[in-house]
């Protein structure tokens, strides 16, 4: 393999700068990205390879302009588009529904 997945070795991306006592996350939508990614596997709905292939499919330009959980959220709704259980446009709005926007 040879993207920007792989990017172990490659340089001109500058030193990985470590925070101290970081948290696991920065942002409770991240927590929720990662619940909505193990639930889309526990239930069946895509496989472990199924959704890194998808999160490889993010266009390299997008792939390292979000975060960590960006790229995992992303994963899982193309995968969970592709696997017809919920459209982005469905997420959206439920997102805004739920954020009280929609009223």
């Amino acid at each position: 393999m040879n993207g920007i997945h792989d990017m172990g070795g490659v340089h001109g991306y500058g030193p990985i700068i470590r925070e101290d006592n970081e948290p696991v996350f920065h942002h409770d939508w991240e927590g929720k990205a990662l619940a909505l990614a193990r639930v889309g596997l526990a239930g069946g709905h895509f496989n472990l390879d199924e959704f890194r292939h998808a999160m490889e499919r993010i266009a390299p330009v997008d792939y390292l302009a979000i975060s960590y959980y960006e790229r995992w959220l992303e994963g899982t709704l193309m995968m969970l588009d592709q696997k017809g259980v919920i459209s982005r446009e469905e997420f959206q709005a439920r997102l805004t529904e739920l954020s009280g926007e929609g009223s």
